[in-house]
């Protein structure tokens, strides 16, 4: 008899738990109660891939312009439907004016993209997660969508399943997948005021859920979200099933674009993209909610064949750019834009694999860490950040100092060390001051290179 009754208590409760974890209905009051799942939270650093047509041509103007928009490589189509004098310039120069933007397409071969040596160059860099565009503003797919007939990679060009294909081997790698996806795309018919609704209703909520289907993604970055209202895109009706019906609604994690009116305000995690904010709360120096910078390495997210050394992040700016973003709360996506033949530029993976020895030496005041309460705010000058993990605190002093050096503190650590070195930190601890005495290092004997942190035990509640 007692075995029924368990047995009964156990179904009402799973019954419960179904019922709990099916209740998200189409409206952001109800769609904002869902927590994102920790897995993101803890992950910190994932990689971002623009790819696609965009990549033969690899232009964008960087010297010449100011913004940070203005030399996005990936927006070469609309740069031509606008009449940008820079793109139409170098368009017609090297492909003559009756070139068109599809025309793009069967040159995209990625003749020699090899899904697996990516997934291990992520996976050494240190990413714990991949976030590839699917689809971008130009409509075109990486995966054979039966809404983008002959606008996708199976059917022209590399005429090869690009995503799964990358999907398969990130997952074989332990890394998670997830997709970009633009609510936007630039040449579509469909994508006007007039027919906005068949646009939704027909193409666009319809080809994300066969992307969830087919795919599983556990990250969906919305993009592309600036022309109409959340509730013009039905956004939260894709996300009510997403969260309730679909197979990845227990692990996966949106963005907060999805709606010219939903960043920093409505979906999951809130984004940034080259440091702009957008007049965006709850980032930064006053992180109140899960949030995630995206840049690329150079100027650009897609590739740029013109970017010099001088365009882009040193090993150094990268790790200390990581530090930042994780003592604040924050996710890093780091992006690469792979070549049109399917090859990550040299200068890109070495730039990951240092990143990748840094954080195999100082990852444990990364990953599944969180921003300090108490952390002063960031400045250029900052030259020492938190990171907090259960008790323990992590101090990450991005340039070295010898000698000793003192920092303000709650209470006494009950032990202090450096990651990467297995001798003794001396210290003391008066008056909520911990003085820490540096250990003599040459370049031969430092633990590692860019940053070094020491681990602060016991010092939080």
């Amino acid at each position: 008899m007692k075995k029924i009754v368990k047995y009964l208590l156990l179904c009402m409760f799973l019954f419960s738990q179904s019922l709990r974890a099916q209740n998200y209905q189409a409206n952001w009051q109800s769609i904002d109660q869902r927590e994102i799942p920790q897995w993101w939270q803890d992950a910190k650093f994932g990689i971002f891939i623009h790819w696609g047509p965009y990549s033969v041509p690899a232009y964008a103007p960087i010297k010449e312009v100011e913004g940070v928009y203005e030399k996005y490589a990936e927006h070469y189509e609309n740069r031509l439907k606008t009449k940008n004098k820079l793109f139409l310039d170098f368009h017609n120069k090297t492909y003559g004016p009756n070139f068109t933007y599809q025309d793009f397409a069967p040159l995209f071969k990625a003749e020699h993209f090899k899904p697996e040596q990516w997934a291990e160059l992520f996976k050494k860099a240190g990413a714990r997660y991949v976030v590839l565009t699917s689809k971008h503003h130009d409509g075109f797919c990486l995966w054979p969508s039966k809404y983008s007939p002959n606008w996708n990679s199976v059917d022209i060009g590399a005429h090869r399943d690009l995503a799964g294909d990358l999907t398969k081997a990130v997952r074989t790698s332990g890394l998670r997948m997830g997709f970009y996806y633009s609510l936007l795309e630039w040449s579509h018919p469909l994508y006007k005021k007039e027919s906005i609704e068949q646009w939704v209703d027909r193409y666009m909520i319809p080809q994300m859920q066969e992307l969830v289907n087919a795919y599983q993604p556990e990250v969906i970055f919305a993009d592309g979200e600036w022309d109409y209202p959340s509730e013009t895109l039905k956004s939260t009706t894709f996300l009510s099933w997403l969260y309730n019906e679909s197979p990845v609604r227990q692990q996966v994690v949106v963005n907060d674009r999805w709606g010219k009116e939903t960043r920093s305000k409505h979906g999951g995690y809130y984004t940034t993209e080259y440091d702009l904010v957008h007049d965006q709360k709850g980032i930064g120096d006053q992180a109140s909610h899960p949030w995630e910078e995206s840049r690329g390495i150079g100027t650009s997210y897609g590739y740029n064949r013109f970017e010099t050394t001088e365009d882009y992040f040193t090993s150094k700016q990268l790790i200390d750019l990581l530090i930042d973003k994780v003592s604040n709360g924050g996710n890093l996506l780091l992006n690469v834009g792979p070549t049109a033949d399917g090859r990550i530029p040299v200068i890109m993976q070495e730039r990951l694999l240092d990143m990748g020895k840094w954080l195999a030496v100082n990852g444990e005041a990364i990953y599944g860490t969180r921003a300090w309460v108490s952390r002063p705010n960031n400045s250029k000058d900052t030259h020492r950040y938190f990171t907090a993990k259960g008790k323990d605190l992590y101090l990450i002093c991005t340039e070295w100092q010898n000698g000793t050096f003192h920092i303000p503190l709650p209470r006494k650590p009950v032990r202090v060390s450096l990651l990467g070195h297995s001798g003794a930190i001396s210290s003391d601890f008066q008056k909520q001051q911990l003085t820490i005495e540096a250990p003599p290092f040459n370049p031969n004997t430092a633990p590692c290179n860019y940053a070094w942190v020491y681990k602060l035990e016991g010092v939080l509640e």
